[in-house]
């Protein structure tokens, strides 16, 4: 947030009044993309799919393909009417570039038509399936694939730090939960430290025990909770609530050389059970 207040501008898209969009100096009232807006997603099968606007953005909400178009206009650049695709066949999409790329492939047991590039054969399912093919003289080179060596986390486990900390998600809160916050759900809970249940025995943790987190790098405190779906020696946290537990003091910033993504997810920890609070007062 410190990085954010000393921009010179800030401009914040986004459906919902954020403590970012707080901070911005124009914001940009965006639809809901799962319910009021149309065009297509590519998924992480890469099944490029058709999706269909089922209500209308409130008030000046507007669709990302017109602000995004509206905003190359007042720059100099005329998109055009960039709408979504009444049809995949040789459609009008977001992407000018990409409209010499896709084709349709054939409509599936009643399903809507999946686009796939056109350097695809027709029919394919998804894209770039040529580089799984059996033959890569008829269809292009094969997936590239990097060698790589076994490398264990930097942040290696010792008697002080013994638990291996990894950090995710939960289902209800993904990502900063913008769009799943405003409302209630069973499923949503405060920040955990989750441990297996032979963690929890061996530490004489119980649940909703508040206790204390440390790695090389700091300290946390949050409630237990006994996940039975880990192995002694995995425990888990989000850093959906940095409000409530600021997880990422805990991890750490070595990066993968390969990819350059930081290594969060194996951090070594250890937990420590916090004093009992003191009964009574003065007399």
């Amino acid at each position: 947030m410190e990085l954010l207040k000393g921009l010179d501008c800030l401009i914040v898209q986004d459906i919902f009044m954020t403590k970012t969009a707080e901070l911005a100096d124009v914001v940009l009232p965006a639809s809901n993309s799962a319910f009021e807006s149309e065009g297509t997603v590519t998924n992480s099968e890469r099944r490029v799919q058709r999706v269909r606007k089922a209500l209308d953005p409130p008030g000046n909400a507007r669709d990302d393909i017109w602000i995004i178009t509206r905003l190359a206009e007042r720059l100099g650049r005329d998109w055009g009417e960039l709408t979504p695709p009444r049809r995949v066949a040789g459609a009008q999409i977001a992407q000018p570039h990409a409209r010499r790329d896709v084709v349709r492939a054939p409509r599936r047991a009643g399903r809507d038509p999946v686009a796939v590039p056109r350097r695809d054969p027709p029919g394919h399912a998804v894209p770039h399936a040529r580089l799984w093919a059996d033959d890569p003289a008829e269809q292009g080179p094969k997936a590239p694939f990097s060698i790589v060596v076994d490398d264990p986390p930097v942040d290696t486990l010792t008697d002080e730090f013994p638990l291996r900390l990894t950090t995710g998600r939960r289902l209800d809160s993904y990502n900063t939960g913008v769009q799943t916050g405003g409302y209630t759900s069973p499923l949503r809970r405060r920040e955990t430290i989750d441990v297996s249940p032979e963690d929890a025995e061996r530490m004489a943790l119980a649940e909703g025990e508040v206790v204390a987190i440390s790695s090389r790098r700091g300290t946390v405190e949050a409630p237990v909770h006994v996940d039975h779906a880990l192995r002694p020696g995995l425990v888990f946290m989000t850093f959906h609530f940095p409000d409530q537990v600021d997880t990422n003091v805990l991890t750490i910033e070595a990066t993968d050389p390969k990819s350059g993504t930081a290594e969060f997810k194996a951090s070594a920890v250890r937990i420590d059970k916090l004093p009992a609070p003191v009964a009574g007062g003065s007399a």
